[in-house]
């Protein structure tokens, strides 16, 4: 039976059960709805509308209507309804992050981290809004004058992931609207309460009716999906989530030629040299890796060490992972929570069992736990080598795999063999190192003697296969805005 929302949220208003399209609260025209489950109990916590191509394009259709008004709204009113929503999230932190770890089993501190982290972005964006900027440029002809301005580039579809279902949100639409764009949302299945809650702190924050939209979906995700990448009304799709699914966006949205942002997998290096800070390292390793019990595009998934220090960081790994407290995300003593969902645990442990077989040393962990069907426990493996399931694909889980190395060259070649490169790690006191290998590294961001490096203010993306554009910072803006040229002759 669900738990009633009072019993756990301040403002049980803020715990919603229908879609959000243009300012009202709506189910499917089916009348069909999909269930919500706690992955730390499997109880369902409620059920949301189960939206299909129809309704996924009425909302297309109130967003280019809601589009139509708002890209004429100043730069500085868009900016003041961003401060107003920012300020909302602040305001219901506790209710936000209960929601988020009732829905997505992450720790209550991890949730109230990741609510300050989404409000930032619309803060943030706020402050750009006022800042678009175009050029006036010298024309090759005397007897003219070109300039260029930026102007929004219209009904965006969003669609997003479950592990951070308040923040990749936020990084989207903050920039959207700011720019003068409308969106329609596509929030996570797994975690579809968060992005809701948000809709209704936008709907008090003023934000007029159609601007954002939100709706959920289970069974019709990939029908949903492919509307938003093919209706013509929607001019970008911006998306995080596997790189396979975002190959499948991209061919959709190559149909009507949309501008996009994809936001994909990655199999992060972690290298700690023979000269690191072994204590800041590790603190780096754990910011880095057991996060959310490693279900992050930028954890790190290949832990190399130099074989120097190989053996003593593994046992200082051990130490610390022993600390740690695994249970319900409620419980304000929990450090790691569950993973997402069955699939989730049969990959982890199809991962380790592939590595075992191949010679891999399980040091710690390496099982389920008795906590319940999605608890699977922090696990180091020692002796990895090339190859094996858990380098090669995106682990999503708690499980620290080391590779020894024994010189840089050796390190970085390890490091740039994948497919994918969305974030990087290593740790060094040599300066001249530092540059060298933040250059070498095949990835979209580079964490020199640090293991968290998301931030409003910094430019987030990957390269080859993990994608392309970016969000948060300056840059982020840009993926809604396109150039137009106006060129005048002077008579």
């Amino acid at each position: 039976m669900a738990i009633k929302a009072t019993s756990f949220l301040r403002d049980g208003s803020l715990l919603k059960t229908q879609c959000y399209v243009n300012g009202e609260w709506v189910g499917a025209a089916s009348g069909k709805t999909f269930s919500v489950d706690n992955p730390s109990t499997n109880v369902e916590v409620a059920k949301c509308p189960e939206f299909d191509e129809h309704d996924t394009e009425a909302a297309i259709e109130q967003a280019q209507e809601a589009f139509r008004s708002y890209r004429k709204t100043s730069a500085r009113t868009r900016a003041r309804l961003l401060r107003r929503w920012y300020e909302l999230m602040i305001e219901n932190v506790e209710d936000l992050a209960r929601i988020i770890t009732w829905e997505n089993g992450k720790p209550l501190a991890d949730s109230r981290t990741e609510v300050n982290y989404a409000a930032s972005f619309l803060e943030w964006f706020s402050e750009e809004a006022p800042r678009i900027y175009g050029d006036t440029i010298q024309a090759s002809n005397a007897n003219c004058r070109l300039i260029t301005q930026k102007e929004p580039v219209g009904v965006c579809g969003l669609i997003a992931p479950w592990n951070f279902p308040a923040a990749m949100i936020t990084r989207k639409a903050g920039p959207a609207l700011a720019a003068g764009c409308s969106v329609v949302v596509k929030a996570p299945a797994e975690a579809p309460l968060t992005a809701l809650a948000l809709a209704e702190l936008a709907h008090r924050a003023g934000i007029p009716k159609g601007v954002v939209n939100v709706i959920t979906a289970l069974d019709n995700t990939v029908a949903v999906g492919k509307v938003l990448t093919t209706n013509p009304i929607i001019k970008k799709v911006s998306f995080t989530g596997s790189t396979p699914v975002g190959k499948l966006l991209m061919q959709q949205s190559s149909s009507t030629l949309k501008k996009l942002s994809f936001e994909l997998g990655g199999n992060a290096p972690f290298i700690v040299f023979e000269d690191a800070d072994l204590d800041v390292a590790l603190a780096g390793l754990i910011a880095s890796k057991f996060r959310i019990s490693g279900q992050t595009c930028v954890c790190a998934n290949r832990i190399l060490v130099h074989r120097n220090v190989y053996d003593k960081f593994i046992s200082m790994t051990v130490e610390a992972v022993k600390q740690f407290r695994i249970g319900d995300g409620m419980a304000e003593t929990t450090t790691h929570g569950p993973l997402i969902h069955g699939r989730a645990i049969a990959k982890v442990e199809e991962h380790v069992k592939d590595a075992v077989s191949k010679g891999a040393r399980v040091v710690h962990g390496g099982k389920r736990l008795d906590l319940g069907s999605n608890f699977f426990d922090i696990t180091v493996l020692a002796d990895m080598k090339p190859g094996m399931k858990v380098g090669v694909e995106e682990t999503f889980g708690p499980v620290a795999s080391f590779y020894p190395f024994d010189t840089e060259k050796e390190a970085i070649d390890m490091a740039n063999d994948s497919e994918v490169g969305l974030a990087g790690y290593f740790f060094s006191k040599d300066s001249s190192r530092c540059w060298r290998v933040a250059e070498a590294l095949e990835v979209g961001m580079v964490g020199v003697n640090v293991g968290a490096i998301s931030d409003p203010a910094a430019p987030f993306g990957g390269v080859k296969q993990s994608g392309f554009g970016r969000e948060g910072s300056k840059y982020g803006i840009d993926e809604f805005l396109v150039t137009k040229m106006i060129m005048t002759g002077i008579q």
